[in-house]
């Protein structure tokens, strides 16, 4: 009885399982059509069509666009080129993506010729090592320069001899730090900047180095004392100054774009962040004002303004541009000096 009811189970178990419907097969998805973009690149002052770009892919960045305008047109190369969405409008950042700007499938960039460019660090050494050697040379007194009788001699005053060694290190210091310390945002520039750059950077050594070095030159009205502050005002700020540019280097990994907000670190020379958005610039001006108290010499009063006026300017437009990306950026700080500017 026991078998004969188990066969009859089983039996009713197969016309069960028979009857049961078959789980259905899964359907493949079909790979998503990629829309693609046909690009147009005009002349931004005579409106000529200079290029059609036909199948580009929506995840295309501008570099890769420059880049491709570049195989088509060989002293193009990316890093001279300036693409745009409208004649006038501000240059198209390289890591911008086609498909999540203001386009259609079908768009036009405009582009302008930049120029011939050469990279920043070499711009930066360019600049610094000018002044390092102009200024070497009036202080080694060589010919042509002053009375002959004053040739390859050396001054009475000490002042001038510190003064020679603080120039030089400022100088140094900034090449080496150019060479190991500095990430720049900006590959290039054009290579007529560097003429005018230049010219300002090496007059004003020339300037300043000849009154400073020349053989009727008198020492500070307060003598050891005034040379004994200035001195301590130079080396404090050449130390902040550096330790700024280190930590601006350690916000970022090298090869990212991506941008933080500094804050102070244990370093107390970065304590100053807490109130200036440009802590470098404000250093950089109080080594130089350190330097006038220390030569009590015109030229380098003027250049010390001068340089003030010029990174005001650089200061102020970094510090928009942290209130335009940061939304919660600390409201107490000012770009270049603490409450005042």
């Amino acid at each position: 009885m026991d078998v004969l009811a188990l066969e009859a189970k089983e039996g009713k178990n197969d016309k069960t399982s028979a009857l049961a419907p078959k789980p259905r097969a899964k359907l493949q998805k079909k790979p998503k059509r990629i829309v693609y973009f046909e690009v147009e690149i005009l002349d931004a002052k005579t409106k000529e069509k200079l290029l059609l770009l036909d199948k580009v892919e929506p995840t295309a960045t501008i570099l890769d666009i420059k880049s491709m305008f570049h195989n088509s047109n060989q002293h193009l190369y990316p890093a001279r080129q300036s693409l745009c969405l409208d004649p006038k409008g501000k240059p198209l950042r390289d890591e911008e993506i086609l498909q999540e700007l203001p386009v259609g499938t079908t768009t036009a960039f405009y582009f302008r010729d930049l120029g011939a460019q050469m990279s920043w660090g070499t711009v930066f050494l360019i600049e610094c090592i000018g002044p390092l050697v102009i200024y070497l040379m009036f202080y080694f007194r060589l010919p042509f320069i002053y009375s002959p009788k004053y040739e390859f001699t050396t001054s009475n005053h000490w002042v001038v001899h510190i003064a020679c060694v603080c120039h030089s290190f400022h100088y140094v210091k900034r090449i080496m730090e150019t060479l190991f310390i500095h990430r720049f945002c900006h590959g290039t520039m054009p290579l007529r900047n560097i003429f005018k750059s230049c010219s300002y950077h090496w007059c004003f050594a020339a300037w300043m180095a000849y009154y400073i070095n020349h053989p009727l030159y008198t020492p500070p009205y307060f003598g050891e004392n005034q040379v004994k502050t200035a001195l301590g005002i130079f080396l404090f700020c050449q130390l902040g100054n550096f330790s700024i540019h280190m930590t601006l280097r350690n916000l970022k990994p090298p090869g990212s774009k991506m941008k933080k907000i500094p804050y102070p670190t244990k370093n107390p020379f970065t304590w100053i962040f807490a109130l200036v958005s440009c802590p470098n610039y404000t250093y950089e001006v109080g080594s130089w004002l350190g330097f006038t108290l220390m030569t009590q010499c015109v030229p380098v009063l003027f250049f010390t303004v001068v340089g003030f006026i010029r990174m005001t300017v650089w200061a102020k437009g970094k510090h928009r541009s942290y209130l335009k990306d940061f939304k919660g950026y600390p409201t107490l700080r000012s770009p270049i000096l603490p409450f005042i500017l």
